[in-house]
């Protein structure tokens, strides 16, 4: 599991647990979240995928799961490396290049720079519906605001067109689940007229972190797509 913006593994507790009674669970703490270190350098989509290449380097038959930012470096981590590790991929509430595009970043990108602290508390509190989760939101809060600006900031400046994570997401030829709130429902519908065989889930009532707000419904998605893998 491949976790998002400013955000640590831990977040994915619930299916850590739940996944980890079938199957060999394991999450990333991306480069200067949760608990990994915080380098100089680094926060660019190539060496966050060569990041994701390191920590799947022992492994095989790997389901990779990305939610948000950690889906499209999933996707980059298959342009870079191939997918020959992988038995199949599920992408979390991530816009991967169809229509319609989603709004520009730009506003936050200057809120992160005009109020930082209050920026990144919002959106923290915004990506659940519903706070009484087991989420330690002010911990989540405290975490995110280890990334310096700079670094939060090329994180979501990522200097690639939209067409890339598509054509990305379109070359992939083993199982894809593709797991949303309504925000991204007309590119879904897309992406399955345009790669035939995409699986599809819409959680109308969650927030973008849907995997919390809703995790037996996910968990429970994902597991029965994970038992119907070929290559599991």
């Amino acid at each position: 599991m491949i976790t998002g913006w400013a955000m640590p593994a831990a977040i994915w507790r619930n299916q850590l647990q739940t996944f980890g009674r079938r199957f060999y669970a394991l999450a990333l703490d991306p480069r200067g979240q949760g608990e990994s270190e915080l380098p100089a350098g680094g926060f660019n989509p190539e060496r966050r995928a060569t990041d994701i290449k390191e920590f799947l380097d022992p492994l095989s038959k790997v389901l990779l799961i990305g939610w948000s930012l950690g889906a499209i470096e999933s996707l980059q981590y298959i342009h870079m490396f191939g997918a020959e590790r992988l038995a199949g991929m599920v992408l979390v509430d991530s816009s991967i290049g169809e229509e319609p595009a989603p709004p520009s970043s730009g506003a936050f990108l200057q809120a992160l720079r005009d109020a930082r602290d209050k920026t990144i508390a919002g959106f923290v509190r915004s990506i659940f519906t519903d706070a009484a989760h087991g989420i330690e939101i002010e911990a989540l809060i405290a975490g995110a605001k280890r990334l310096p600006l700079e670094n939060s900031v090329a994180l979501l400046s990522y200097p690639l067109p939209r067409t890339h994570w598509k054509e990305i997401a379109h070359r992939f030829k083993k199982p894809l689940l593709y797991v949303v709130t309504p925000q991204f429902e007309e590119q879904a519908k897309n992406l399955q007229n345009n790669r035939p065989g995409t699986a599809v889930e819409i959680f109308s009532a969650a927030g973008h972190a849907l995997f919390v707000d809703e995790a037996d419904r996910f968990n429970a998605i994902v597991l029965q797509f994970a038992e119907s893998l070929p290559d599991r």
